[in-house]
């Protein structure tokens, strides 16, 4: 019995020795060693013709790779869905936590956990990668299609705006205005994608659209629609006025006409303010997170990378993962009356 408990101690003391040394291999582990050899899937919240959603992480995909250590390949993915709430569920507690799940998802997505019961995700513990661009979004008119020309005009005259959902930008924009600012915007929804909202502008099926990014505006088919004055410019949907736009364009906040009425403008329009963030799950080890953060600060200095977006006419702002975290929680911290009011402008079906 004596010599058993003693080989069964000495076992043990093997065992746990072992477990020790692949603990610690495991945490020795460096980013690189990580990553060599590895895939990074970006996940686009999205269908694959989404605009500046979509240019913006293919753009990427081609330099981020050779600034991380290891140097892994990239892969876009496209998870559409509610209007990104799915791809967002799937990154937060379905795919790896271990750097290699990537997601560029429309910046309306942060605001689903308030507005809409399908979010399974917590915004702010994410961990926020960065942004490209910090360019707000706008509402404009056909003007072959109407004569409205100003957001007063609009409290006035009805106003045909398109829209992909009652529950996303193009939907939920032009409610709260109407709600808030005392505009006439009639919203038809049901879209498949923005430029089919774009295509029914120049068929003057709609007469507008509420919701547009100045990035999406500006590039593809609908990059000289402003220049060329085939639109007006009706309003800013944003935390401040973007310096490349009039300053005639009033900024959404200013039009309320409560100071509730404010807040949940200012509550809905801040994920405006991030352009086109990007994240990893909340399980990612801070190393590979921080290795990410480094590596996307470079990708947004690469020649080849800004070539890119030059010939498409996209800006290049870029924001920092802290940068974007800290408008993050500054939603989350809104008075709970304001996020119940903002959730009443979703329709009960979303």
């Amino acid at each position: 019995m004596e010599r058993w408990l003693r080989s069964a101690a000495a076992f043990a003391a093997v065992a746990l020795t072992s477990v020790a040394v692949g603990v610690g291999a495991a945490k020795a582990e460096t980013v690189e060693e990580f990553y060599k050899g590895k895939t990074i899937n970006i996940y686009v919240g999205t269908g694959e013709n989404a605009g500046a959603v979509v240019a913006y992480p293919r753009a990427i995909v081609d330099v981020m790779g050779k600034y991380i250590p290891g140097n892994p390949a990239f892969i876009i993915r496209f998870m559409p869905g509610a209007g990104g709430i799915k791809a967002a569920n799937f990154i937060y507690s379905i795919a790896p936590q271990d750097g290699t799940t990537y997601g560029f998802i429309t910046r309306g997505f942060m605001l689903a956990p308030i507005l809409s019961d399908q979010a399974q995700f917590d915004p702010t513990r994410l961990q926020w990668i960065g942004s490209p661009s910090r360019e707000p979004s706008v509402g404009a008119v056909w003007n072959a299609s109407t004569k409205v020309r100003t957001i007063t005009d609009a409290k006035t005259q009805e106003t045909v705006m398109g829209a992909t959902s009652m529950g996303q930008d193009t939907g939920i924009f032009p409610t709260m205005l109407n709600k808030y600012a005392g505009t006439r915007f009639k919203i038809v929804a049901g879209y498949k994608s923005a430029p089919d909202i774009e295509l029914a502008m120049e068929r003057g099926e709609v007469t507008g659209k509420i919701g547009w990014t100045w990035g999406a505006l500006n590039s593809g088919n609908t990059a000289h629609w402003l220049q060329d004055g085939k639109i007006t410019l009706l309003v800013q949907l944003g935390l401040a006025k973007y310096d490349k736009i009039s300053p005639d364009v009033p900024l959404a906040m200013d039009l309320a006409e409560s100071e509730e009425g404010r807040k949940v403008i200012e509550l809905i329009c801040s994920p405006g303010a991030t352009g086109y963030p990007s994240f990893v799950g909340p399980g990612v080890p801070k190393d590979r997170v921080e290795a990410m953060r480094a590596a996307y600060v470079q990708a947004m200095k690469d020649p080849r990378l800004l070539a890119a977006l030059k010939q498409q006419n996209l800006s290049v702002d870029p924001m920092s993962g802290p940068e974007i975290e800290k408008i993050v929680q500054s939603i989350y911290a809104m008075p709970a009356s304001v996020k119940e009011h903002a959730k009443e402008l979703m329709p009960s079906s979303f």
